[in-house]
């Protein structure tokens, strides 16, 4: 009798474990599809201020012109550091893309964050 009330209370814990791990990923997997859509809705927006494309190329003056039109952009979004450099990279096209695909695995090695600065520092160098 002792054995079948200690199984029943194992059976008891290992569902109620169970039901927590099912009940954290369907949290974990709301909460994700909330972030992706809450990008996708940000990307949106920053689409619609029409930001300018830079295509790449020796241009410095170019350049910082790209930097200033998307700054004042990302200062009417109030938009974030960590959502600058995915938005500004989004804009860079051809030469620029490629430039910046190479840029971001060598500044990103380790899973470093990169920051707005810091990609300002390597696009007008």
């Amino acid at each position: 009798m002792a054995q079948r009330a200690l199984a029943d209370a194992m059976e008891l814990m290992a569902t109620a474990m169970a039901q927590e791990v099912v009940s954290r990923t369907a949290d974990r997997v709301a909460q994700e599809a909330r972030r992706g859509g809450e990008d996708e809705l940000r990307l949106e927006r920053f689409m619609n201020n029409k930001p300018p494309i830079f295509k790449g190329g020796y241009d410095l003056d170019g350049a910082q012109s790209w930097i200033e039109g998307i700054e004042r952009i990302f200062g009417a979004m109030r938009c974030l550091d960590e959502h600058r450099v995915l938005l500004g990279g989004y804009v860079l096209h051809d030469e620029a893309d490629h430039w910046w695909r190479n840029a971001s695995q060598r500044l990103g090695a380790g899973g470093a964050f990169i920051t707005w600065a810091r990609f300002k520092r390597e696009f007008l160098t």
